[in-house]
């Protein structure tokens, strides 16, 4: 809707002169400017001008100053605007909520790892057959991937015969790698186990030089040397200590890290559907069907509510603890439950933790991803100690301490990069 203007004097006054209006945008003489009667000035219409000084998704504020309603002539210089930058309202709000994220993720993280151990530990203790522990735990995963691709909740990957040629030797050292662990949890306590697994970095420093030709920095390798003589120390002084928990860590050690050069050296090369946590879906599959029919043939089916019942009553027995009828009925019952839930929430806690860090792997560096698992590894191990109450030398202690320190050491100068030499 467009306005006019219509000034009237009355005789007693002077005519108001165009020169003496105060407008906010200059005006243009105009012959359609008409006088009509005397002492009336008729202004024509201004054209309607919107001028967007700020608005709620403009980072720019709005405009402080106008000239003065009273200066003689409009200055059009001096409408000029300071652009100043103003922080969005979700910038701050965004990344609150990206930290709050990650530090779920690592809580989880942590988490399902005590959870996993504690009841893994539990099962293994009472139930001495480590393949099948080992089958149930990826037969679970193999039905939690299944379900994600079938409802689309992930996307299912299409893998071509050379991919899977590629990916095979991954799931063989994978499958052995777990199997290694839970024969170790069989053996000696959880805490005894993940200060065998801190090895880890040595593993992998020796195997990255044999087969990737990488050659260690003196940093890295003045980490490793705390790290082998705290594992040392503690497995000196431990309590618990087996031959056969002692290689089987080990081995998962070794096994571990061969999938982690394997990955490096015939790995195919990565797009958008082979990323992470799909290369790990693949992989557990692979390892169901890899570990079913050697559990079978070496073990049998020893997941039936008879073998249980009779494996918990022999293992109660050997604890000089006499078994009368009224715990036998309290056998029967429970604790034949009891083995089968505690198993499918470690099969789900063996899951779930990966794939929380292949998550948390996809959103910080590898250097705080390897911080985060040292620290990781602590946690399971007070938690275990404290759960099962494992006794503990202080040198025992000790020893765990350094070889922990070790590996947090190694995370820290990992990054460290030899100078380039100069001719």
């Amino acid at each position: 809707m467009q306005s006019s203007a219509v000034f009237s004097a009355s005789p007693s006054l002077p005519l108001l002169k165009p020169g003496r209006l105060s407008l906010r945008h200059p005006v243009t003489a105009s012959s359609n400017l008409s006088v009509s009667p005397p002492n009336v000035v008729s202004v024509p219409p201004l054209p309607r001008r919107s001028w967007r000084l700020a608005s709620s998704d403009s980072p720019l504020r709005a405009w402080s100053g106008l000239p003065s309603v009273s200066s003689p002539s409009l200055d059009t210089n001096r409408f000029k605007t300071a652009a100043t930058a103003v922080p969005e309202e979700g910038e701050g709000s965004g990344k609150m909520t990206k930290v709050l994220e990650l530090g779920l993720l690592f809580a989880m993280w942590y988490l399902f790892n005590i959870y996993f151990n504690i009841y893994n530990k539990q099962v293994l203790k009472a139930l001495h057959a480590p393949m099948t522990v080992t089958l149930v735990q990826f037969a679970v995963g193999s039905v939690l991937i299944t379900f994600m691709w079938a409802l689309n909740l992930y996307k299912r990957p299409k893998i071509s015969a050379a991919q899977l040629a590629a990916i095979l030797p991954l799931a063989v050292v994978h499958t052995l790698g777990n199997l290694f662990t839970n024969m170790s949890l069989g053996k000696v306590s959880v805490s005894f186990t993940h200060t065998i697994k801190a090895m880890e970095p040595f593993f992998s420093v020796v195997l990255s030089a044999m087969f990737l030709g990488e050659v260690p920095t003196p940093w890295v390798i003045g980490s490793i040397i705390p790290i082998v003589g705290g594992v040392a120390l503690a497995s000196v002084t431990e309590v618990s200590f087996n031959w056969a928990g002692f290689l089987s860590a080990m081995a998962s050690n070794l096994t571990n890290q061969s999938r982690n050069v394997l990955s490096k050296k015939v790995m195919v090369k990565k797009d958008d559907s082979l990323d992470n946590i799909t290369l790990f879906s693949i992989i557990t599959l692979m390892s169901l069907f890899l570990m079913a029919p050697v559990t079978f043939f070496s073990e049998g089916i020893k997941f039936t509510p008879s073998y249980i019942q009779s494996a918990v009553s022999f293992v109660y027995i050997l604890q000089n603890q006499p078994l009368n009828v009224n715990k036998a009925s309290w056998f029967q019952g429970v604790n034949v439950q009891q083995i089968y839930t505690k198993s499918l929430i470690a099969a789900l806690c063996f899951h779930a933790y990966q794939q929380v860090s292949y998550m948390i792997l996809a959103r910080v560096s590898p250097v705080t991803h390897s911080v985060g698992n040292c620290v990781k590894r602590v946690v399971v191990i007070v938690s275990s100690v404290i759960f099962f109450k494992t006794p503990v030398s202080p040198v025992n202690a000790f020893g765990t301490g350094i070889a922990l320190a070790g590996v947090f050491l190694y995370s820290r100068v990992k990054r460290i990069k030899p100078k380039p030499k100069t001719a």
